[in-house]
């Protein structure tokens, strides 16, 4: 890259993907380790051993997924070992996929991932079939939701572009709900622009659906420059004035259950991976107007940092450009947590304009955050120990507005049943006492992202802001976050990644994902009994009792895309690694 730094990602031992900007002397010794890495791995590739078993593997386990596991070219989170039932966090229907992350769209990237590795255009087409199944499941608004639906039936009321071509009444009565949150609409679009790339944009039907999504979202976007969480319109420019965010004279402090959907939204870091998904599509499109709604949405993070004394960002804001509520455990106020990835990507919009306003806000940020760790504690409780262990620094998810008084949810009981529906029981109310309080939700997150993102503003300020730029190639779905570059996995990791393949190109994993026809599912929040034909039983804090029909056992085996997608990255890198 020319510069001092450089975003470096290594592979430890465990698969487990470690993000670093590198000082120059670091660079070196990493560059050595790697160098020294290549030519052992060059070595054991040319005696026919390492190198071809990775081939040979990375092979037999995409002949698995591919044709076994992928219903009508999409995928699940997790499937149980015999393949007799898939589930995700909205689906758990063949006739449905999921296009979260964790499913499709991570199965579609690592096709891609082993087609650079390898060259064999057998896995650009296995790619190519995830992005045919991702221009079935666009919708009129242009972009995706959590799932995509395949019944005839279903398929008839939902805005899908390849079933109504967005014209006639039936798509301007259901264009559909297009989804930002937790990466859904951005991932897939990356995925689609990148196979479209590779095809040599050669494929219309690709093509097409990615360009249309990418007009769809200029249009969804805010006259201020953010996004929504999920749209299903375009918004009105005059409904939404462009003002400079500030703290609301007062605010309801218990949930209100309004609609949320609308807002301004950092949450999850939606608005951050769509402007870096712009920000790629003008490198891969070579569009100056993809540019420019990337930059757009950096004004928004300048005018979204909230004033002293908590020079920080919210979750998401109401057009008024107040932080608000969004879920009951999402309250109004300033963030610990998503605001991580909003000065990560003020620095990703510096090295890739060389703008200094993106740096502006940075200082006043951390000095702000510093102060707001928690303080130690001599007997943490149990959500500050499961994130916080040992001397980890620790911040609340949410700092009440003014005070900065650390916000907590306290825990609550939730029923779902088989209908869909779920009850909570006691709980999800504010709380000044981290003591109990939900665990689904992360209300505590680690801040040793503090000083690391103090250390990186240094080093890109004494940096050369012409040498900063990131690599051409981008890599994952969240670059933003440091996935640029990869050295590949070490040779131990790789022959544990081989090792565990089973005779059919498995990975199989212990976990539970239950049955399709669970009835009840149970979370307890506190010390419960359980009554079994007149027996007692008791029922602890945190767990699940889940009722399924018939005689048979839940399995206890699983297989999981995520963990498919990692292998199969590991595989690949250590291939690069080869050429």
């Amino acid at each position: 890259m020319g510069s001092c730094l450089a975003w470096l990602w290594l592979e430890n031992e465990q698969g487990v993907i470690d993000c670093r900007i590198m000082t120059r002397r670091g660079r070196v010794r990493a560059a050595a380790a790697f160098i020294a890495a290549a030519l052992a791995g060059a070595v054991g590739g040319q005696q026919g051993t390492l190198g071809d078993d990775a081939r040979v593997a990375l092979r037999r386990a995409v002949e698995f997924y591919r044709p076994k596991v992928a219903t009508h070219g999409g995928y699940h989170f997790s499937y149980t070992n015999d393949l007799s039932y898939g589930r995700s966090e909205q689906s758990e229907t063949p006739n449905r996929v999921e296009v979260q992350r964790e499913g499709t769209p991570v199965v579609g990237m690592a096709y891609l991932d082993a087609y650079e590795a390898t060259g064999d255009r057998y896995y650009l087409e296995a790619a190519r079939e995830v992005a045919e199944t991702l221009v079935r499941g666009q919708l009129c608004s242009g972009g995706w939701d959590y799932f995509i639906d395949f019944t005839a039936a279903e398929r008839s009321r939902i805005g899908y572009r390849a079933d109504t071509g967005c014209a006639g009444p039936a798509a301007g009565r259901n264009p559909g709900v297009t989804t930002l949150d937790d990466n859904v609409t951005q991932a897939n679009l990356r995925l689609l622009m990148r196979v479209d790339q590779e095809l040599g944009f050669n494929d219309a039907k690709i093509h097409a659906s990615a360009v249309f999504a990418l007009e769809s979202l200029m249009k969804a976007q805010y006259p201020n420059g953010a996004w929504p969480q999920r749209y299903s319109r375009f918004p009105e420019a005059k409904d939404f004035p462009v003002v400079r965010a500030s703290y609301p004279e007062s605010y309801a402090k218990v949930y209100p259950g309004a609609d949320y959907r609308g807002h301004y939204t950092f949450n999850d870091n939606s608005i951050v991976d769509t402007i870096d998904m712009f920000l790629e599509a003008a490198r891969i499109y070579g569009e100056e107007k993809y540019q420019e709604a990337a930059e757009r949405g950096g004004g928004f993070i300048l005018l979204a940092q909230m004033p002293e004394p908590q020079p920080g960002w919210a979750q998401q804001y109401d057009k008024e450009m107040h932080p608000a509520w969004a879920r009951r455990f999402e309250p109004p106020g300033v963030t610990g947590g998503e605001s991580q990835g909003v000065m990560q990507m003020l620095l990703v919009l510096y090295r890739e304009t060389g703008n200094r306003k993106y740096l502006e806000p940075m200082r006043r940020a951390l000095a702000y955050y510093r102060r707001s760790l928690l303080p130690p504690e001599e007997n943490p409780s149990e959500i500050r120990r499961r994130q916080c262990p040992g001397d980890t620094p620790c911040l609340a998810r949410f700092y009440e507005l003014r005070t900065n008084r650390p916000l907590y949810i306290t825990k609550g009981t939730r029923v779902q049943v088989l209908d869909g529906t779920t009850t909570l029981v006691g709980g999800y109310e504010l709380s000044y006492s981290d003591t109990s309080v939900i665990g689904h939700y992360s209300v505590v997150v680690p801040g040793r992202w503090v000083a690391a993102m103090e250390r990186s503003l240094n080093e890109v300020e004494a940096a050369d802001a012409k040498t900063l730029r990131r690599p051409k190639r981008l890599r994952g779905l969240s670059p933003w976050s440091g996935e640029v570059e990869r050295t590949g996995a070490s040779e131990e990791r790789v022959r544990q990644v081989i090792a565990s393949l089973d005779q059919r190109g498995a990975w199989v994993e212990d976990g539970v994902i239950g049955k399709a026809n669970r009835i009840v599912s149970v979370l307890a929040a506190n010390e419960m009994v359980l009554k079994i034909g007149g027996k007692s039983y008791p029922i602890h804090e945190n767990d699940t009792i889940e009722l399924f029909p018939g005689k048979e056992q839940p399995q206890e085996k699983i297989i999981r895309s995520s963990t498919f997608a990692r292998n199969v990255g590991a595989l690949a890198g250590y291939l690069r690694r080869l050429k």
